[in-house]
């Protein structure tokens, strides 16, 4: 039976997952409804590890599909094993037989899409930074999402015993086709709320201090209303307090740690710049 959205919120917590109640009813109704889930949001927000604790909550094989500019069906559904087709062939050869059929299941190379479909448990197929792929992928998807299966000519249609969990995330680069959208249940993550990540913040980095983490999260808050041309996500706000609770153990007081420490929070220049121009407001109570 699936989990409801509170039941779930808790199980996500206790992998170090905190889900808002909008994002854990999106992936509520997923599960219940059997629909791909489409995740959009900022760089750096946690959608590509919604995949990853899912596969810890339930149990199943995570496989991951990394999509990027060029990518086609053979490296995302199968491929033929054409170097042992080959070595099939020269040995029927030497032996003067016949070299049989070459498209049998052990000549099959089973590729992010295909592994989904016919792992006999189920799993978690994680189809990240769909916007990075072409727009033809993305119409080949359509077949795949809709019903969960894949039509290998020599062999046939190969149907889902258990559906795949499918999450698929996008950075929105470029926009998604309609007819993807139509398939997918949607959500957008945003940046979280104090509150949200302070919790984050105490399951990520043991030993910090509630005094600190506060300090840190008031003035990641501050940076993320400033102009940048990339606000910095959760994975950067983690990152920056390990690194400035590194340097306060040698002996930097805290703001000045967390000031020496900007580079694990901003990567561009420009951003670095403008965050050096506000540095009083932003670190004073930090």
């Amino acid at each position: 039976m699936t989990p409801g959205p509170g039941e779930l919120a808790a199980a996500l917590a206790g992998k170090g997952y905190f889900a808002d109640e909008g994002l854990c009813t999106a992936i509520h109704l997923a599960l219940r409804l059997g629909r791909p889930l489409l995740l959009e949001g900022e760089p750096g927000v946690g959608k590509t590890e919604v995949a990853a604790v899912l596969s810890r909550v339930t149990g199943l094989e995570l496989i991951r599909l990394q999509c990027f500019e060029g990518l086609d069906s053979g490296q995302a559904l199968y491929e033929w094993d054409y170097p042992k087709q080959l070595l099939q062939v020269r040995v029927a050869e030497s032996r003067g037989q016949e070299a049989g059929d070459l498209y049998r299941e052990e000549f099959l190379l089973r590729r992010p899409l295909l592994r989904a479909v016919q792992a006999e448990r189920g799993a978690v197929l994680l189809i990240d930074e769909i916007d990075r792929a072409d727009s033809e992928f993305e119409a080949f998807l359509l077949e795949f999402l809709g019903d969960f299966q894949i039509t290998i000519p020599e062999l046939g249609t190969v149907r889902a015993g258990t559906p795949p969990i499918v999450v698929l995330t996008s950075n929105r680069t470029r926009e998604l086709h309609d007819a993807l959208k139509r398939r997918c249940l949607y959500h957008w993550i945003a940046f979280p709320e104090p509150d949200r990540e302070r919790a984050i913040l105490r399951a990520s980095v043991p030993g910090l201090e509630e005094r600190a983490a506060e300090g840190l999260v008031r003035a990641v808050q501050r940076v993320r209303r400033l102009p940048l041309l990339k606000r910095p996500g959760i994975a950067e706000s983690v990152e920056w307090a390990r690194g400035a609770m590194a340097l306060a153990e040698g002996g930097d007081p805290w703001p000045v740690a967390l000031r020496r420490a900007l580079g694990l929070l901003i990567k561009d220049e420009e951003d670095t710049r403008l965050l050096l121009d506000h540095a009083e407001e932003l670190f004073t109570d930090a």
